[in-house]
């Protein structure tokens, strides 16, 4: 029996970009059931390939463009994919299908909508990610917009799976009215990835003059919430030798202006901001061979970088949140934005012996092995996928 699963809401598959372009990419590259067939659709800019499909390693991909709108470009795209593939079910008169929509953004429409899948014989799962409504980037009214698409997604799915703990204590309370059935299912991470020095991490290693085991690394997106200021600052009254190599999309970021105003960093050679590093192969280059990673994430479920941190990295430095605790547990450091709160901890991480760094390194890849794997997600959510399809059987 062919499972038929059409996943919205990422830029599409195989995109260099965030979380959501690694967890779809990265699902089908696990896949372990030959029956199971995804669609994922990705975003283009460009006209003339609207509604063109390709075939992508077995996954189906139509383009759907839409006009570059700023934020509001990925609401436009989910909305023209969820139509788009209405129309198609019809046409095709797809069996067993289910429709994933990884984000809240779209959550007022799901009412009109969800009467017309169900009819197509569809369930639809919502992955509602983090609480976007906490993120600092957004004015008052665009966090009430995004209150409410949570609501409204939640109450009109089939089914919630959450990527954190703490999120799916949250749905599960804040929205038990709704009796949407809820569960969790994490990112996934690889094991004992041993990676070559490309040419990229060569060109960039020579420019910013780094060295295996002495920095510290940040890989994030460049945005308030993932606490840069609070991070830099403390790192900067530290006494370690040691560098701080941040990767971020700081291009034509005017945060990286009000950094510099607030925090000055530029008179410290340690810090190194090196822009974007898409290639797989480099980043994990880059997280092997470094001394600590610093994971500043404050807002959403689990994050893909630290994952993929502690799969490769000795010791872990965690902006201390529930989404990273639960993630973390004792294998990491944490850090809070009190004064002097990472500072400590950069002290301390400095007097590690080589073998205590290597058992929190232990540590950290063991619970990666226990529960996030990109195998165990996959199965995870194969075993979802069979059980939405049966429930709909016997109806």
């Amino acid at each position: 029996m062919q499972k038929n699963i059409i996943i919205i809401g990422s830029r599409g598959y195989k995109y260099p970009y965030g979380g959501w372009e690694t967890f779809v990419t990265n699902l089908v590259a696990n896949k372990a059931d030959v029956d199971t067939k995804y669609f994922i659709p990705n975003l283009t800019h460009d006209k003339e390939l609207d509604q063109k499909i390709v075939e992508v390693d077995g996954v189906t991909c139509p383009y759907i463009y839409v006009p570059k709108q700023g934020f509001v470009t990925m609401f436009t795209f989910t909305i023209k994919a969820i139509r788009y593939f209405i129309k198609y079910l019809k046409q095709n008169k797809m069996k067993n299908t289910i429709l994933m929509v990884l984000g809240c953004k779209v959550g007022p429409i799901f009412p009109f909508w969800l009467p017309k899948l169900h009819r197509l014989g569809v369930k639809v799962i919502i992955n509602p990610d983090g609480l976007e409504w906490k993120r600092e980037k957004w004015a008052w009214w665009i966090k009430q917009c995004f209150k409410i698409s949570e609501r409204f997604s939640i109450k009109y799915s089939d089914y919630c799976v959450c990527d954190s703990i703490a999120i799916l204590e949250y749905v599960n309370h804040k929205y038990q009215k709704y009796q949407t059935p809820a569960t969790f299912i994490a990112y996934g991470a690889y094991e004992n990835m041993k990676p070559h020095k490309t040419k990229i991490v060569k060109q960039l290693w020579d420019t910013y003059h780094i060295q295996a085991k002495n920095y510290y690394l940040i890989v994030g997106r460049f945005i308030p919430e993932n606490n840069y200021e609070v991070m830099i600052k403390e790192f900067m009254k530290s006494k370690t030798k040691k560098d701080l190599v941040i990767i971020c999309n700081l291009e034509k970021n005017k945060f990286y202006q009000q950094l510099q105003e607030s925090t000055n960093f530029e008179s410290d050679k340690r810090i190194k901001f090196i822009g974007s590093v898409y290639d797989e192969e480099s980043l994990l280059y880059f997280r092997v061979h470094a001394y600590a990673y610093i994971h500043g994430h404050s807002a959403g479920g689990t994050n893909p970088s630290l994952l993929e941190a502690m799969a490769n990295t000795d010791i872990n430095i965690l902006y201390d949140v529930a989404y990273n605790r639960e993630v973390g547990e004792d294998s990491c450091f944490y850090f809070t934005k009190d004064e002097n709160s990472l500072k400590k901890v950069i002290q301390k991480v400095e007097k590690l012996s080589l073998k205590e760094q290597k058992e929190y390194g232990h540590n950290a890849k063991n619970r990666i092995h226990e529960a996030y794997t990109w195998q165990y997600v996959d199965k995870q959510y194969q075993q979802l996928f069979l059980k939405l399809i049966n429930e709909n059987e016997r109806k």
